[in-house]
């Protein structure tokens, strides 16, 4: 039996089939999942309801099974204010930098073979996006 919360038998075989460098992007309700995912990333829609799950949720249960040595997410243009979902993945990720992309740059990036892996969650929250690349978990 499994050690940690994270139970999804497809999140498992992808995080089983990515390696150290791999990428994992959770994406809330707005991203656009068919068209901005890296061709052979697997493809997970846990969008159930609106709000449900929600992007941090999901992180939470994800960081349980894996080690992130590094995050990005999407940033807004230079006139709008910080989202406040940044201070949740700063909360979530205390000693891994946030390194932000505007939009496009991030559909660029999410689309790079790196991408093992697509999540995607009902969250509305703007900016909710957060594409982590796994490390190397202490044994």
């Amino acid at each position: 039996m499994l050690r940690y919360r994270l139970t999804h038998p497809q999140i498992l075989a992808a995080l089983a089939a990515a390696g150290h460098g791999a990428k994992v992007l959770v994406s809330d309700g707005h991203y656009p999942h068919s068209t901005g995912a890296a061709r052979r990333a697997t493809i997970v829609h846990l969008n159930f309801t609106p709000d449900r799950p929600l992007v941090t949720e999901v992180l939470e249960v994800l960081l349980d099974a894996v080690a992130v040595e590094a995050a990005t997410v999407m940033s807004p243009p230079a006139d709008v204010a910080t989202p406040p979902i940044f201070e949740e993945f700063r909360t979530l990720l205390p000693d891994v930098p946030l390194t932000g992309l505007d939009r496009f740059a991030f559909y660029d990036a999410a689309r790079a073979d790196d991408v093992t892996l697509l999540i995607a969650t009902g969250d509305r929250r703007a900016y909710a996006n957060i594409m982590v690349t796994l490390g190397v978990r202490p044994d």
